[in-house]
């Protein structure tokens, strides 16, 4: 019988996959169930869904660990690669794959060197970096108004701090209770430095100028709150300058690194963050001794030499002598050289208002007025000429072209007449805007600057004849005089000069104001 012919015959019971992959999943979730796992960490992804993806392996085989999205916070630590853990969790199948894996739901470290790698691998990170950069380091204030405390309410550490800053220098101390060990540990420190660096400053409570982060001794696993990465970068990022003091003097943790300043001890912190008061005031008083010492010394060699100097200095009536004296010789010479001034102006008035003849803009007004008024013309005759050139192409076009491309081009082209029409228009106003303008503008110097404004402004002219008489002599040797106003003319006669000066005059009115 051949092989065919046995497995035919055979009684056993026939699976589906998929009966398989779940009997596979029920056998491994209820054989195996809650388990420890220990192994290296390979591959780890965190997925932008939030679940946690990795492998935990050894010298032989690779196991896949996932911690759900919900279950992530709840880890007291982030697997890394290469770190050896201690994974619980539930184990599960897939069906699908043909796999099975760890519902990971607690990872801890595996051993203090273990830790310690940790440690040394998250070091080197960080100093990658460039968080642990002495030049990001910032100074301490040398006497702070107020300091901030991050650490346990209870314990000898706090004590420590306000006992050695009452006796150096009492300042106003805020403290911010974190827990210094477990898991709460770094999220709390990390949330309470970025806390104070909230605060305003003169709110309440009040931002403080420098923080200390204490704790007291303890083993590596009591300390590792303060290896946290979430723990280095908030000290890192402080803007208010940072001690820590963490341990004793020969622990090394992650946030003496990031700090900008370490304390070996607690105590150590409160002494670095301010100076001794007595030594202080001891400094003060000597300074003070020296500073009013000096300033003495310094007046008095200042008032010596300022004696010295004041034998030297003439007396003030003879400095002021002679600058008074070109002051009164001034004054007395200011009316007259005021009076000398206006007379010359006047005169200089008079010669130029004599050269402004009117007719001299009247005959330039005339021809303005010609040559605007021939422009005008021009430009009617070439609008005339431009039309009928324009009617002439138009009546060309028509005998040319058919009916109903004579209608077309006739709109076209009384479209462009219309076009060129007012852009002719336009044009000559445009042009002719220009020399009105000029125009106007030398009817109203002529205006200005003729005799008939200077006689509305109370001004007379007197003539005998045809002579404009511009001094009393001249008048007193005439026998009638004509004086012109700005609303006419009249006449004034005399017998002689010297009956002129008793008074005896007669007067008459021209009726022609305009002659």
């Amino acid at each position: 019988m051949d092989l065919f012919e046995e497995v035919s015959g055979d009684n056993t019971p026939e699976f589906t996959v998929t009966e398989i992959a779940g009997r596979v999943k029920r056998l491994v979730e209820s054989e195996l169930g809650w388990v420890r796992v220990r192994g290296e960490v390979g591959r780890v992804v965190m997925a932008r869904s939030g679940h946690l993806y990795f492998d935990l392996k050894d010298d032989r085989s690779v196991l896949s660990c996932m911690t759900w999205k919900s279950q992530v916070p709840a880890l007291t630590m982030m697997p890394e690669e290469g770190m050896e853990v201690i994974a619980e969790g539930k184990m599960t199948a897939s069906g699908f794959q043909s796999r099975f894996s760890l519902n990971a739901e607690r990872i801890v470290v595996a051993g203090e060197g273990a830790l310690m790698a940790m440690l040394e691998r998250r070091k080197k990170k960080l100093a990658a970096e460039g968080l642990f950069d002495e030049a990001h380091k910032k100074p301490l204030p040398y006497l702070p108004n107020v300091i901030g405390v991050i650490t346990s309410p209870q314990g000898v550490v706090i004590r420590d701090i306000l006992h050695r800053l009452r006796e150096r220098f009492p300042r106003e101390v805020v403290v911010w209770p974190v827990a210094v060990q477990g898991d709460a540990c770094a999220p709390e420190v990390a949330q309470a430095i970025a806390g104070f660096n909230a605060l305003s400053p003169g709110g309440s409570p009040p931002r403080p100028d420098i923080l200390i982060v204490a704790r007291g001794g303890g083993s590596i696993e009591d300390l590792w709150g303060f290896n946290e990465e979430v723990v280095a970068r908030a000290a890192a990022a402080s803007e208010i300058p940072l001690v820590s003091a963490v341990g004793h003097e020969t622990d090394t943790t992650l946030i003496d690194f990031a700090a900008d300043r370490r304390a070996p001890t607690p105590t150590a912190a409160a002494e670095i963050s301010v100076p001794v008061r007595s030594e202080l005031l001891a400094d003060l008083t000597g300074n003070e001794a020296r500073l009013s010492r000096g300033m003495a010394r310094s007046i008095d060699m200042l008032r010596q030499r300022i004696t010295a100097l004041a034998r030297h200095l003439p007396h003030p009536e003879g400095l002021l002598a002679e600058p008074n004296q070109r002051l009164d010789r001034a004054n007395d010479a200011l009316p007259k050289g005021l009076r000398h001034l206006v007379d010359r102006k006047r005169g200089d008035l008079v010669g130029a208002s004599a050269g402004l003849r009117p007719t001299l803009f009247k005959s330039r007004l005339d021809r303005e007025s010609q040559l605007l008024e021939h422009r005008a013309n021009n430009l009617a005759t070439c609008l005339r000429h431009a039309v009928e050139r324009k009617n002439e192409r138009l009546s060309a076009l028509v005998a040319r072209l058919r009916v109903r491309h004579v209608r077309e081009q006739v709109q076209r082209e009384s479209r462009d007449l219309d076009r060129i029409s007012m852009r002719m228009v336009t044009a000559v106003k445009a042009r002719l805007a220009k020399p009105a303008g000029r125009l106007q503008a030398l009817e109203r110097t002529r205006t200005s600057l003729g005799y008939k404004a200077t006689l509305a402004r109370g001004y007379a002219i007197i003539r005998s004849g045809k002579s404009v008489l511009t001094k009393a002599e001249e008048a007193r040797r005439v026998r009638s005089l004509e004086i012109e106003f700005q609303d006419g003319r009249i006449k004034v006669t005399g017998t002689t000069g010297a009956s002129r000066k008793s008074g005896t005059s007669r007067a008459r009115t021209d009726r022609n104001p305009q002659s």
